[in-house]
């Protein structure tokens, strides 16, 4: 067998393992058990650990005022005059550091910025605003480190993705400066659940569950009225926000999250690239793909403009 034959093998059978665990993951009843749960988070401890950081990058956890996070940091020569917060996705009730690895060290490798992963408090231990708390937190040690606004890319997969639009959103009443560029891979923008792709793409998703969406948001923000902004951040004026980049899969029940809100950015005057990625799922970009290499090269032009 071919060498090259032999890599693709490699990945496809790490690809598959990836999958296996993320449909596990992302599988729910209509609540959330103590033992789904704890099978969840154990479930992303292995795909933390299936995908290691690429060689010549440092990984570095350590704990500031109580939350866990950790740099992933070029070892070669980089561009120190951006850094990327990475909010990892876990529908707010699963995710930890080494789940947040795989997507920051591929951001990382891409740009060759250094990248802040943390592992935020997790509902239903933690419901809301605690998650969003301790996004500030993180933002806010960055400012203490001396980074400015315009310095920090902030970017999210899933309800990453929620969570960076709603630390926007909090930024911006309190009249502070906002990110230089947000990045978000296939955000969940609508927890009422509104858009048509949670229908027309329900078979076609091989990850997620329009079941599944609802156990998450009923632990994260139990009893609240979902269509408000900090939840669904689709519903609100987007104006001032910073340019973005939106990258989704054709075969997601969040899609339609995605499309509309490239179409709210629009809107509101927001420079937006929305790149639909054909036969792809939900957060692809974790994946040993072919595609997802392309989609970190896409990311890294973005944030060269």
């Amino acid at each position: 067998m071919k060498q090259k034959d032999t890599g693709s093998l490699i990945n496809q059978k790490l690809a598959d393992a990836m999958m296996a665990v993320l449909k596990t993951i992302h599988t729910s009843s209509d609540t959330l058990s103590t033992d789904a749960l704890e099978r969840q988070r154990k479930n992303q401890d292995i795909l933390g650990h299936l995908v290691a950081p690429p060689i010549g990058f440092s990984w570095e956890p350590f704990t500031h005022n109580g939350i866990p996070m950790a740099w992933v940091r070029p070892e070669r020569g980089h561009d120190s005059s951006k850094v990327i917060l990475y909010c990892h996705g876990g529908g707010y009730t699963t995710g930890n550091l080494g789940y947040a690895r795989v997507l920051a060290a591929k951001m990382s490798s891409a740009t060759g910025y250094e990248v802040l992963s943390f592992a935020y408090r997790l509902a239903p231990e933690f419901p809301w605003p605690a998650a969003q708390e301790d996004a500030m937190a993180a933002w806010d040690y960055l400012m203490y480190l001396g980074y400015g606004a315009d310095q920090v890319v902030l970017a999210g997969d899933s309800a990453g993705g929620n969570m960076a639009l709603a630390l926007t959103l909090r930024l911006r009443e309190q009249g502070r400066r906002l990110p230089h560029r947000l990045v978000l891979f296939s955000p969940w923008t609508d927890m009422t659940a509104s858009g048509e792709s949670y229908l027309t793409q329900a078979q076609a998703d091989p990850i997620l569950t329009a079941r599944y969406i609802e156990a998450v948001r009923e632990a994260y923000a139990p009893g609240q009225d979902w269509a408000l902004p900090q939840f669904s951040p689709l519903f609100v004026s987007l104006e001032g926000f910073p340019p973005t980049m939106i990258q989704v899969g054709e075969k997601e029940i969040l899609y339609s999250d995605s499309a509309r809100l490239q179409q709210n950015l629009i809107q509101a005057g927001v420079p937006c690239v929305l790149e639909c990625w054909p036969d792809m799922w939900h957060v692809f970009q974790m994946f040993p793909l072919k595609q997802s290499g392309e989609a970190m090269e896409k990311l890294a032009a973005f944030l060269a403009l």
